[in-house]
């Protein structure tokens, strides 16, 4: 469990195509506010740093060194938080889909999606997954899109000791259901809270759902964003129980 003082967040970003500059700089920003109400883990949705375009991220992959994320790493070592940022990277073999993980040390760390979603093969290769995420007490558990619709990644992460599941996602109206469906069935059947983020505007050729959203280690439903739209859904662990709530 959690330490009681701890305080989570997921962030409903909007990005713009290939921006990294402007992406990175609008991710501090919500990563700071987030950091200034308490939170000390901040996740962003699946390639966020560059958009939900394939093949821009493809061609453009990135490094945790770059100096246009400069200022995620500023913000993770001043507030004090650690942001886990999509990013298409090259890691291994091939591009991957992927995540950085800045921590407030300095340290950068990569976690590569496992599950492609039927299309990115063709640009993409499977990752190998990544370290669980150490914030206070919780040890987090990541996971990107298509990941979390595959049982055995979670039961995975759970068994490697996680008690938050952390899914960056774009996520459709179509699918919003089904995939969140499996999300709160995992923190009911685990014993973990769980945490979604999702884009808030379109991106690519696609229309995301937005309605980023926390259940708590019961499988109850914390805080979820009403829309599309930029915003902070932010939850907590205290004495009484989980308490989660939106900030737009």
């Amino acid at each position: 469990m959690p330490a009681p003082t701890t305080m989570f967040a997921a962030a409903q970003s909007v990005s713009v195509a290939g921006d990294v500059r402007g992406n990175a700089s609008r991710h501090a920003r919500l990563a700071a506010q987030a950091a200034d109400r308490g939170a000390r883990f901040i996740l962003f949705p699946e390639l966020s740093l560059v958009g939900y375009e394939p093949c821009v991220a493809a061609s453009h992959p990135l490094e945790p060194g770059d100096e246009r994320l400069q200022s995620l790493r500023k913000v993770a070592r001043a507030k004090g938080i650690t942001i886990v940022a999509g990013a298409p990277v090259t890691f291994g073999r091939g591009c991957h889909i992927g995540a950085f993980v800045f921590s407030p040390e300095g340290d950068a760390d990569v976690y590569t999606k496992q599950f492609l979603h039927q299309g990115e093969e063709a640009l993409f290769t499977p990752g190998t997954g990544g370290a669980l995420v150490h914030v206070a007490h919780a040890r987090i558990g990541l996971a990107v899109c298509a990941d979390a619709t595959h049982p055995e990644h979670a039961v995975a992460a759970v068994r490697r000791g996680a008690t938050v599941y952390a899914a960056s996602c774009l996520i459709t109206e179509a699918g919003y259901a089904k995939d969140t469906a499996f999300l709160q069935h995992y923190a009911r059947q685990y014993g973990i809270a769980v945490l979604m983020a999702n884009h808030g505007a379109a991106t690519g050729d696609w229309a995301p759902a937005g309605r980023s959203a926390a259940w708590s280690d019961q499988g109850d439903l914390l805080a979820s964003t009403p829309g599309t739209g930029e915003a902070l859904v932010l939850i907590e662990h205290s004495r009484t129980g989980w308490m989660g709530e939106v900030v737009q």
